[in-house]
């Protein structure tokens, strides 16, 4: 088959890289319509792609009958309608992470899909990077023995000046950095380890600063900002730091630090540290290499792998897992069950931080009571 796809949230910071994807994908895919608040920008985007079709109607773009896949890139509390729209109406899915506001969004969303011989995709790309792959290779295959403990830091410092987005808006954004970075870091963990985390403890916050503020400005224009004031700032209201422990099903211990403040770093130690009881790994995703550390106390670089970037991700992962699924084929790729699964444990965590004590998952999976 071929996807025609509608965009909805075409013009924002995910938006823009997804249709250029798509549009070098045109072999199996036509972008036919296109949704967004900025009639400026949305114009400018239909003249790009060739699109036939646009609106600031996200149900316009459900509706259409030349669509048959939709791209869902709108702030994270804004995905439970059209979800529920779009499998209602049969049409194809990929929707942008955190999938929503909460678990039981993502929960309903996972539902109202489930068994419809529908595609649907999440994009957790962190699973893609090499690195990654190996680094799962290594604990499936038995180098690293029975993983005890794990260690992952995903700091993504934002610029000292960059004004307040939606991202920074608890009543948009999902948990805020927990949710943002972390579905990704956790996601890689529970698909590295093949299981899911059991109990969380989370302190976290808002450690940033007030933030120029510009109203309702997109992530692109917000990275672009060179000014050092502005008529009024604004302070965050989802957290942008957490630190959070955790237990995996095996009792494997975890401790993972999530940030987007400016003066957390990277780059200083490695992303992912997984130990077990024949020998730990370091996966560093800024160098794309593996250490490994052996019982005897050596240590060596295992293997290091040159940085191409994931391409088009579309071409390369997202088509093929829709088309397998829709087949009726299970590709394993991430989709809206590893979504919900996924938000299960930020709401977990982001539930401890303001509770200040361990919450177990099972007490929010509606499929656990």
């Amino acid at each position: 088959m071929k996807f025609k796809v509608g965009v909805i949230g075409a013009t924002g910071y995910i938006g823009e890289p997804y249709r250029s994807e798509i549009r070098e994908s045109s072999d199996v895919a036509d972008i036919v319509a296109l949704c967004a608040r900025r009639q400026n920008l949305l114009d400018a985007a239909a003249q790009t792609d060739g699109a036939s079709f646009v609106t600031n109607n996200w149900r316009e773009i459900v509706d259409n009958e030349d669509v048959n896949l939709v791209i869902v890139a709108t702030p994270d509390a804004l995905h439970l309608e059209p979800m529920l729209a779009c499998a209602e109406a049969g049409k194809h899915v990929l929707c942008e992470k955190p999938v929503g506001a909460n678990s039981q969004e993502a929960f309903k969303m996972w539902k109202a899909y489930e068994g419809r011989g529908l595609g649907h995709y999440v994009p957790f790309w962190t699973r893609y990077f090499p690195v990654f792959q190996k680094a799962r290779e290594l604990v499936k295959n038995g180098t690293v023995g029975d993983v005890k403990a794990v260690i992952y830091r995903w700091q993504n410092p934002r610029p000292a000046n960059m004004p307040f987005t939606w991202r920074d808006d608890a009543e948009l954004s999902s948990a805020g950095s927990i949710a943002d970075v972390g579905s990704h870091a956790y996601d890689t963990m529970r698909w590295i380890l093949g299981q899911e985390a059991t109990r969380v403890l989370t302190h976290a916050g808002v450690i940033s600063d007030a933030k120029p503020d510009l109203g309702e400005i997109n992530l692109d224009e917000a990275l672009a900002f060179e000014g050092n004031n502005a008529d009024s700032t604004r302070k965050g209201t989802a957290p942008d730091f957490a630190d959070i422990a955790f237990q995996f099903e095996s009792g494997a211990i975890g401790s993972l630090v999530l940030s987007h403040a400016t003066f957390l770093r990277k780059g200083l130690a490695p992303e992912l540290e997984i130990h077990g009881t024949e020998s730990s790994i370091a996966v560093d995703r800024i160098q794309s290499s593996i250490t490994i550390a052996r019982q005897d106390g050596s240590i060596e670089l295992l293997e290091s792998m040159p940085d191409e970037g994931l391409g088009n991700r579309f071409g390369k992962w997202v088509f093929p897992a829709l088309t397998a699924q829709i087949a009726g084929e299970n590709p394993g790729h991430p989709d809206l069950r590893d979504g919900w699964r996924v938000q299960l444990f930020t709401d977990a965590a982001a539930m401890s931080a303001t509770t200040g004590t361990w919450v177990t998952i099972s007490e929010l999976d509606p499929e656990a009571a």
